[in-house]
Parts: structure tokens; sequence; C-alpha cells
């Protein structure tokens, strides 16, 4: 069953509709309804083309949470293959926050590393809803340090509300830990491309995004906070996260106009939950077409153009 966001509704209701005509049309008692089906269908695709055509940037935070969105399991059965996941830190523990091993992207051998925030209860405790904890990041830093030493493409898909802010954590130097892992992006040899599939938060997020090319799904955030966040922050009041949202440029356009991501990857009219197939085929051309854009730069050259590209974040404004 489809699930709706509340700014739905108006499609919702068009297309709750026409299930039931398609019922009726089904059990052949009916008066022929084909041409009232087609005009319904035809209502209600142009409403959800308004609808997503000029989404607000809250509008666009429920749409990178919405919990049909494809998630990084999805991305390794569908846009990778041979995924053999590595666990633990070899310091502490494993985080099953964090999922990192190496794959086979499209005939290249390559080391994937990502954020998983879980499809259901059981998977999302699990996951801990995709916020990691120190051992992630440094499970995530020893990944990329492997990819290095055998020169392998690094590629993140990020997809977090931010590191796990937890007592325990913090303990275990969870700052440190975020710190560590956007050193080993800063420092790798080899092309690291990042894409932000869902929510990209904080620090959580920079630990893997520090990347030669940053990617971003069309209806995507990514942000230093939470809207939510700033607004507790700012307002003493989370009931001001639509303010926030809106005045943090979170979304993947003004990202872009700002020059922190390179690259908008569409999603289907309605969101990447609508059609999950259609929009991981057209990361994987994304990501495709972004190691294909490095290839032919040695490991110094790599370095400095992934360096001047955060330099440079800020200085046209």
């Amino acid at each position: 069953m489809r699930s709706y966001l509340d700014f739905e509704k108006p499609v919702a209701e068009l297309e709750a509709k026409l299930e039931e005509l398609r019922a009726l049309s089904a059990e052949g008692g009916a008066v022929a309804i084909s041409d009232d089906i087609g005009r319904l269908e035809a209502k209600a695709g142009e409403a959800l083309v308004q609808l997503y055509a000029n989404l607000t940037p809250w509008q666009k935070t429920q749409v990178a949470r919405h919990p049909m969105r494809p998630h990084f399991s999805d991305y390794t059965a569908r846009v990778f293959e041979d995924f053999t996941p590595l666990a633990g830190d070899r310091k502490f523990g494993e985080d099953a926050a964090i999922l990192g091993g190496f794959a086979r992207f499209r005939g290249q051998a390559v080391c994937l590393i990502g954020q998983e925030k879980g499809s259901s209860t059981e998977t999302r405790i699990k996951h801990n809803f995709g916020m990691a904890r120190p051992e992630g990041y440094r499970k995530a830093a020893r990944l990329m340090e492997l990819a290095d030493r055998f020169s392998l493409p690094v590629i993140s898909l990020v997809d977090t509300a931010g590191a796990y802010p937890g007592i325990g954590a913090e303990e275990r130097g969870q700052a440190e830990a975020i710190a560590r892992s956007t050193d080993a992006c800063l420092s790798l040899g080899v092309p690291n491309v990042a894409l932000i599939i869902g929510e990209g938060g904080s620090g959580g997020a920079i630990a893997l995004a520090t990347a030669n090319r940053v990617l971003m799904l069309e209806h995507s955030i990514y942000s230093v906070i939470s809207p939510e966040g700033a607004a507790s922050i700012l307002w003493r009041d989370t009931a001001k996260a639509q303010e926030a949202a809106t005045n943090m440029r979170i979304t993947a356009q003004d990202l872009a106009r700002l020059g922190i991501i390179d690259t908008i990857v569409p999603e289907p009219t309605g969101g990447a939950h609508r059609d999950p197939d259609a929009t991981m085929d057209a990361a994987g051309n994304a990501i495709e077409a972004a190691l294909e854009s490095l290839q032919g730069l040695d490991a110094s050259a790599l370095r400095k153009a992934r360096r001047e590209k955060f330099l440079a974040i800020g200085r046209n404004l």
C-alpha cells in the first residue's frame, strides 16, 4: 500500500477514487468506465507533477525521509554486484549504522560505504536509524585505507540525520572518529564519489561525503543540522522547523547554486519512493559519469582537486 505524505492529500484523494473505479471495472458489473478512469489518471498525474514542481524545503525534507525511499541495501542489490561487507573497526566493535565493503560497479571493482536506516521496526533498531557511533566511522576510515592500498575507487551513499549523540558514543570519541573519517576521505589517492540518497546530516554525513564529486538526489537534503535541531537552538521551538528548513538552504537546488554539490540526480515525478528502480538506475548512471570524469588523474592530482574543491566553497558568495 502506498504511503502518502501530509502535503500529498489532494493526490491521495484522486488516486483513491481511481482505485475504486478500477475495482468496479474489474468486477465487470458496472457500466464501462474506461473513459472516466483515463480522465482521472490524467488528472492525478497532472496534480502530482504540479505538486512536485513547487515543493518547499520542508516538503522536500519530508520526501527525503519517506519510509519507502530506497536505502543503502536497495542500492547494493540493484546498482552493484557481488557486494561483500566487512565488519568491525579493529578497535572496539561493529556498528550496523554504517555498512561497507567491496563490490563490482559496472565491471569495475570498488569500495562501497554508506549509512543504512532500515526499512522495518526491527531493522531500524538494528541499524540505529542510520545514526552511526564512533566505531562506524572508524570502520569507514579502515575501508577507505584498504581501498587506497589496492587502488579501488570509493563510492559513498549518504543517508543519515546525523551521527549518534549518545553518551557512549561521546565517551568513545565521536568527534575524533568523524574527523578521522573526513581526513581519510581527503587523503585518498583514488577517486571518491559521494551520493546523498536521503538525508545528509551534519558531520555524520560529511565524514563520508568529502569527495571529489558530490552528487545529490533531486529531493534529498544536506545540511549542517536538521531543521528541527536548528529551530530548537535558534528559537527554542521545534515547531519552527519549516522556517529553519527554508532559511538553511538545504535542498539540492540551493546547494548546487552555492557550489557545495556538483550534480543533481533527477528523481521520478512523485519522488524516489514512487519508482525506486528508476531512481537507482539514474543514480548509477550519475556515479558512472562522475568516476569517468576523474579517470587519468594520479593520486597527487586527485588530492589537490579534492582539497581545492572544498576550500573554494563560499569564496564567491
